[in-house]
């Protein structure tokens, strides 16, 4: 694991990289969208937009989510995160409806669907498929040296834009071809593809406002990782929930009876430096259970089911 402050270092040169390829792909796609008219093109620019607020939520959410929990919020500012997200989302969802009303517009319009200028649109679909390929390249590097959840999900989405910029490329291909009722057709594709993206976007970051727990095999590690501790006798009331970039954790580990407070407190530190390792920065609580209570209130829990 890298040093806080180099972590921090590559993760503002991802997210600024990802804002400037967003904003550079947005103006130079309008002018050619002015150009040639593409439906596709213009569904490859409303992306672009859908970038350029993703990966400013990307910025924000790493500035803000990183700042330490002060007396007015105790548990951080993490979830200021999903609110931008659900914000967002609803901001694509209307930019996919432009879109599709536009093709639909192009459908209905007597005059054909002829795309002017074609060339203008394929060189800067390739440009933008270049530029795209490089900033994915860089968020790789950088998820590999800082595990960001947030430059994960960022690489995804541009990742998911390569293949729109190759559908825009087919459709003036063929709209120079003389098949300009292509153009449309992907137009209206690209709309609910973003359409889902937005509709994915807002799932997540509602699952995040509500606490949703954390995926099966994060939950199995914790517990692998406190059961290896050899006072660890048993495990339970295990919770997790995500705030932002970062877990929360929180367990009930069984020891012995007769062990010393000293001691049992010094097992629940060794354990929390265990998750710590494991997961970076999450906030974690451990309760101390007597093993022999845990087993009492099983049995007693077992007679009153029967």
């Amino acid at each position: 694991m890298l040093a806080p402050a180099e972590s921090r270092r590559w993760l503002l040169i991802a997210s600024y990289a990802s804002v400037g390829v967003a904003v550079f792909l947005i103006v130079v796609k309008s002018v050619a969208w002015i150009y040639t008219g593409s439906a596709s093109l213009l569904g490859s620019l409303l992306d672009s937009v859908m970038d350029s607020m993703a990966s400013l939520v990307t910025m924000a959410a790493i500035h803000y989510s990183l700042k330490p929990a002060d007396e007015e919020h105790r548990f951080g500012h993490g979830k200021a995160e999903s609110l931008a997200a659900l914000a967002q989302a609803g901001f694509i969802l209307g930019s996919a409806i432009l879109l599709f009303l536009y093709c639909m517009q192009k459908l209905l319009r007597p005059a054909g669907h002829a795309v002017e200028n074609a060339d203008i649109g394929l060189a800067v679909t390739a440009c933008a498929i270049v530029l795209t390929i490089g900033l994915v390249l860089l968020q790789s590097y950088v998820v590999k040296l800082t595990n960001s959840t947030a430059i994960s999900a960022d690489r995804l989405h541009y990742k998911s834009d390569l293949l729109l910029n190759v559908s825009v490329i087919v459709a003036l291909v063929c709209a120079q071809r003389g098949f300009g009722m292509v153009d449309v057709i992907l137009g209206v594709l690209i709309a609910l593809f973003i359409s889902y993206g937005a509709l994915r976007i807002g799932w997540d970051a509602f699952g995040m406002l509500m606490d949703r727990e954390l995926p099966p095999e994060v939950d199995n590690a914790i517990f692998e990782l406190a059961m290896v501790h050899s006072g660890v006798m048993g495990v339970h009331d295990l919770r997790t929930r995500r705030s932002g970039l970062r877990y929360v954790i929180q367990l009930h580990i069984e020891m012995a009876d007769d062990m010393p407070l000293l001691h049992a407190h010094r097992i629940a530190d060794e354990v929390e430096a265990a998750l710590l390792g494991k997961f970076p920065g999450a906030d974690i609580i451990i309760h101390q259970d007597p093993h022999s209570i845990v087993e009492e209130e099983a049995a007693l829990a077992r007679r009153v089911v029967s």
